[in-house]
């Protein structure tokens, strides 16, 4: 099985990798079209702004190629708010495969923002989830969220319930990070391989 993992302007891709290890998955780390379309499955992560990320994904013509794919497609983090139409982090048109947006928590006194740390899924859909139980706990680092929309395969609450999870088509997403989601974040990188 050929496993590539997005290369652009993301800060976790390592990580990713070292989860892909754990699992005996060996991946490569492009931003070839054609090494991406060649692939059975496509991992794209993200860590940082979503302007820049777009930025980067334009500037390398990889918002079309993304677009166009036809194989399995996970969006990790930002890379899952990258698949919305629209996020108010920089005010970013995004790649619109989900149409729903993405916006910024609101802090409160009893609500810190970023969101970072475990928090649990609930409501699970998918065979992304499958053999995951519900309300498991798994690992957010964030500021913005996607609102509740048809394609969520999960909720999360955090002041409001949000998508911690989306899939369309071929395209799934997950706000959380998987590769830090301990044995939890390995099932589910296992069942996308998987699907």
């Amino acid at each position: 099985m050929k496993v590539a993992v997005v290369q652009y302007n993301a800060g976790n891709i390592q990580s990713v990798m070292f989860a892909l290890e754990r699992l005996g998955v060996e991946a490569s780390v492009t931003d070839h079209a054609e090494l991406l379309r060649a692939a059975d499955k496509v991992i794209f992560p993200g860590v940082g702004a979503a302007g820049a990320a777009m930025r980067s994904l334009r500037d390398k013509g990889l918002d079309r190629v993304i677009c166009s794919l036809q194989q399995p497609v996970l969006g990790i983090c930002v890379g899952m708010q990258l698949l919305f139409e629209h996020s108010e982090e920089d005010d970013t048109s995004c790649l619109g495969i989900i149409p729903a947006r993405v916006r910024k928590f609101s802090s409160s006194a009893d609500l810190k923002v970023p969101q970072i740390g475990w928090n649990q899924l609930h409501d699970l859909q998918s065979d992304l989830f499958k053999n995951v139980e519900e309300e498991s706990f798994v690992y957010y680092v964030h500021s913005y969220f996607a609102e509740m929309n048809p394609y969520a395969i999960a909720t999360t609450d955090y002041g409001i319930s949000y998508a911690g999870a989306v899939a369309r088509n071929n395209f799934y997403g997950v706000q959380f990070h998987t590769e830090k989601s301990a044995a939890v974040g390995d099932l589910i990188l296992h069942n996308f391989l998987s699907l």
